[in-house]
């Protein structure tokens, strides 16, 4: 990561990204939010793009292209169904906004509202903690909000890679201390 940049807030695993092109081929563009709690957890819901309303503070945490495989960095901003927001409350931005959130797909039933429930898949946030110096860099950059969105604001692309193969390339798990 160039010290200059702050690290994307946004990821998501190859089988998360395969799972969105698949629903995106059957219900046109997409758009994600992760849920605050209630009926459905803490779960990332996938909606039609424009069914689920964002509030006006939501936060958009990353745009995910579709276009991109593991590894791979965008030179232009994806457009249309190779395009999926992903939105955030903003009251819950506030309590999540030191992680980078994760993308990944599980087997099992999603959520009843959720595009993918069908699919015998779910999909499911994971988070890797920001360092010191990645939180005070993110501190500096202003963040999308739904209001802005709506007036036309959309966020440049990532100079680093967004997809990763396995949700522990992107937050790996420490190593185990020996038990004593």
């Amino acid at each position: 990561m160039d010290a200059a940049r702050a690290p994307a807030r946004l990821k998501a695993t190859a089988g998360a990204v395969e799972l969105l092109r698949r629903l995106g081929g059957t219900h046109g563009a997409l758009m994600m939010h992760q849920s605050g709690g209630c009926c459905d957890g803490s779960a990332p819901m996938c909606y039609p793009d424009g069914e689920f309303v964002v509030g006006d503070r939501d936060v958009l945490l990353g745009v995910l292209d579709l276009r991109l495989g593991v590894g791979e960095t965008p030179s232009t901003r994806p457009e249309g169904g190779d395009a999926v927001p992903v939105w955030i409350s903003g009251s819950q931005f506030e309590a999540w906004k030191h992680t980078q959130l994760v993308l990944d797909v599980v087997p099992g039933r999603g959520s009843g509202f959720s595009l993918e429930s069908p699919e015998g898949m779910r999909f499911l946030s994971r988070a890797r903690a920001f360092t010191p110096e990645e939180n005070a860099s993110l501190a500096a950059e202003e963040v999308i909000v739904g209001q802005q969105w709506e007036q036309g604001w959309r966020p440049a692309p990532s100079p680093e890679p967004q997809v990763v193969a396995e949700a522990v390339d992107a937050c790996p798990v420490p190593a185990r201390r020996p038990v004593p």
